[in-house]
């Protein structure tokens, strides 16, 4: 082959590929990073009768962090999204275990039981949570059907928000768990338990550690969705259940204010990537059976 048809075919190549991947590049270009790039500049700007208007300050975001109110809610919804990560972690292990090792032909369907609850809008998914933890919910009406007294924790407070967002974000955290687990020789353990070990060091110096990348996606594919929350807090936590997404939203839609809002989405963003980046420092991607070299 001559060196003008060696020039010809990578650059055949090169158009393949620009043409593959220009819809996709232009896709994130318009409805991600120029959104993130205006929500930025807004936060610089002020609103006045929901108009923004174009007079760069820090204002916002000395409100932001002057106001103990906008801290009460980001550090309560930072909170909620680590106690419910590290809860759907703890939860969702053995699940995805378990259908990793024992699943047989059976595993597709018990991952799309798990989806099950996704066939419907997340309205209809927490107003059954709604049913089941209410004042009169099927949980209350059992307790006083035994002639115990309403249980008031399950809903309306933090407390119903958690559990409804466990509840709502565990096949996140199972199904990460579960890619990572395909790829896993279980054989390993065998010869672990052979070399004297026992099932729960087997697990948390072999099985746990080559595994961690699942474990990590899933704990940011849970972390942050929680964090910026509106909808769920609004209707399983009630008045005393309001989080910074619910709070953010507002400035967007009832105060108006969405130069405030703007400033609220760049924290959350900030807090976001602080977390995916300690998360991702956590990874060692050579344990984990990435070598970054092509096997092929």
């Amino acid at each position: 082959m001559s060196a003008n048809d060696v020039a010809v075919e990578r650059f055949s190549e090169r158009t393949r590929f620009l043409a593959l991947a220009l819809p996709g590049v232009l896709f994130v270009i318009v409805f991600l990073i120029i959104p993130i790039i205006s929500i930025v500049v807004f936060s610089f700007w002020r609103t006045e009768s929901y108009d923004l208007i174009p007079e760069w300050s820090l204002d916002n975001y000395e409100t932001l962090l002057s106001t103990t109110t906008y801290m009460t809610f980001l550090w309560r919804s930072f909170s909620m999204a680590v106690v419910v990560s590290v809860a759907c972690m703890i939860y969702g292990w053995p699940i995805a275990y378990f259908i990793a090792r024992y699943g047989g032909r059976y595993k597709l369907l018990l991952i799309l039981g798990l989806a099950a609850p996704f066939f419907t809008g997340a309205i209809l998914r927490v107003t059954a949570l709604q049913s089941i933890m209410g004042p009169v919910g099927a949980l209350n009406m059992a307790v006083m059907a035994m002639g115990g007294t309403p249980i008031e924790m399950l809903m309306f407070s933090p407390t119903a928000t958690t559990i409804g967002m466990i509840y709502l974000y565990m096949p996140f955290m199972v199904t990460a768990i579960y890619l990572s687990l395909l790829n896993f020789d279980f054989e390993l353990l065998e010869v672990a338990k052979i070399n004297g070990a026992k099932s729960w060091r087997a697990f948390f110096e072999v099985t746990w550690p080559l595994n961690w990348m699942g474990t990590a996606i899933g704990l940011i594919m849970t972390f942050i969705p929680v964090l910026a929350a509106a909808v769920e807090p609004i209707f399983l936590g009630g008045p005393s259940g309001a989080s910074y997404g619910s709070v953010l939203s507002k400035q967007f839609s009832e105060s108006g204010t969405w130069a405030l809002g703007s400033a609220m989405g760049v924290v959350l963003f900030l807090l976001s990537c602080a977390v995916i980046t300690v998360i991702w420092f956590s990874v060692d991607l050579r344990r984990s059976g990435y070598t970054g070299r092509n096997n092929g």
